[in-house]
């Protein structure tokens, strides 16, 4: 709406009271998650590129958590729908918050995939002066509202499901909940709205009926797609939407060139920046802000968050990384974990049941089973043994273990942080350090293993009668 010369004079109004009896769930209707953010989000996220003065969110069930969710957002004001008497009710609720000259534009907050084109193309069909209803054709319009036309095809009415008749419910053009409507007509239409309905509530479809009579022009703006002005309801709903979300990501990554296993089986809940050559396996998850970088390939059911991934890694299937950064030629898993703090450099190797946390492991180190590194610095070409530990926490503070280069940590060993092991240092299998390593030397710290003459291993007693 930059473009717009009228872009300062559009105001939105999200309807976001309703409880959502179908989700059957506590949690606000437009606050479930859809590809990891909340139906609500995706609708602010396209309205804040709209250019609008202001935008109101109409709150009601749950409201407090409704506007929580909202706070860190500009422009963006709460106002509370108490009780909740139906969509023009609603209306009626942000009529004091909005000015007297330009456009409104009525969105749904459980609607979250409507497009930013879309919605522009909904303020122009209305250009200040026509009442614009974004509609579809659906196959099932159960539920919506009906477009009801004149032998002309001019717009004359929307009939609501509950309220049509067998003719009726046979249309196939319906409503979407969506509409733009001069601000100053609207503000003037939603207060003379009267509840003589069979639900006996306020419904905002009867400002076509009054725009209709009072000459002003009534236009039907058509969607470019079913998905985008879909509403999410049920679980059912929701999980559909999910999939034809999800749908929509994998291809643009497949045109871009990234091989995907199997699209349908693929879930991105953030931003994905994939470089040339990138593979992805089944089952994977992305989270946050993930670039994987070229050459990349990603195994089985992985699950990688806020992470960076450069070029030429492999991360082996059933991995989790989070905060992490992963160095060129890498190898991470299978079973492995990256948690925030995590950088590897290159040609490290993390092997299976190794979890790494709040570490740097410098170009060419490994730890290849079964270990855990924690708050460390670990120099180049580190061979850190099975089963060994950092012991970084004292019950009260972290504490830092420092390996340095060509370092060689045995078996079934535990650094007691904070501790340092020299360049070259050997450290044997079993020993626990509590001091420094001296470099370049054999460093062994466990009981003398010694052998009891005359030792019986217990046997089990007989049963008492």
């Amino acid at each position: 709406m930059d473009a717009n010369p009228n872009a300062a004079a559009l105001s939105i109004v999200v309807m976001a009271a309703g409880k959502g009896t179908r989700m059957k769930s506590a949690l606000p209707k437009v606050l479930h998650p859809l590809a990891g953010r909340s139906l609500l989000h995706h609708v602010l996220a396209t309205t804040a590129g709209l250019g609008a003065s202001s935008t109101i969110v109409i709150t009601g069930h749950e409201a407090a958590q409704v506007e929580a969710a909202t706070q860190s957002m500009e422009r963006v004001r709460c106002v509370r729908q108490q009780p909740q008497l139906g969509t023009g009710h609603a209306v009626q609720q942000a009529v004091p918050h909005l000015g007297d000259e330009g456009v409104t534009l009525i969105l749904n907050g459980d609607v979250p995939l409507i497009e930013a084109a879309t919605a522009r193309a909904l303020v122009a069909a209305c250009g200040g002066t026509k009442l614009a209803l974004l509609t579809i054709e659906l196959p099932d319009a159960a539920g919506y509202g009906r477009i009801v036309r004149n032998v002309k095809q001019e717009v004359r009415a929307i009939v609501e499901h509950k309220d049509a008749s067998e003719a009726q419910r046979a249309i196939r053009d319906v409503y979407t909940g969506m509409l733009a409507a001069p601000t100053a007509w609207l503000k003037r239409a939603v207060m003379a709205l009267e509840n003589r309905n069979a639900q006996k509530e306020f419904y905002l479809t009867d400002i076509v009926a009054m725009a209709v009579a009072e000459g002003v022009a009534v236009v039907a703006t058509p969607a470019a797609g079913e998905t985008e002005v879909l509403g999410v309801n049920s679980p059912l709903q929701l999980a559909d939407l999910e999939r034809r979300y999800q749908k929509r990501l994998a291809e643009a990554l497949m045109e871009a060139g990234v091989r995907l296993a199997d699209p349908a089986r693929f879930d991105q809940r953030g931003t994905l920046q994939c470089g040339q050559d990138v593979s992805i396996d089944v089952g994977c998850v992305f989270e946050g802000d993930v670039t994987l970088a070229d050459n990349v390939r990603i195994g089985a059911h992985c699950v990688i968050r806020d992470a960076r991934i450069d070029a030429g890694a492999v991360i082996h299937p059933f991995t989790h990384i989070e905060g992490a950064t992963v160095g060129a030629g890498a190898l991470v898993g299978p079973y492995a974990r990256l948690r925030p703090g995590a950088l590897l450099g290159a040609d490290v190797h993390i092997g299976n049941f190794v979890e790494v946390k709040n570490s740097t492991l410098a170009r060419g180190a490994k730890a290849n089973h079964l270990a855990y590194l924690g708050d460390a610095t670990v120099g180049e070409r580190v061979n850190f043994g099975a089963g060994s530990i950092t012991a970084n926490y004292d019950g009260a503070n972290k504490h830092r273990t420092v390996i340095g280069n060509d370092v060689h940590v045995g078996s079934n060993c535990v650094l007691v942080a904070p501790v340092t092991l020299g360049d070259g240092a050997t450290i044997g299998g079993g020993s626990t350090i509590n001091k420094p390593a001296p470099a370049g030397k054999l460093t062994v710290a466990r009981a003398k293993q010694v052998a009891i003459e005359g030792w019986v291993r217990p046997k089990k007693g007989k049963p008492a009668d």
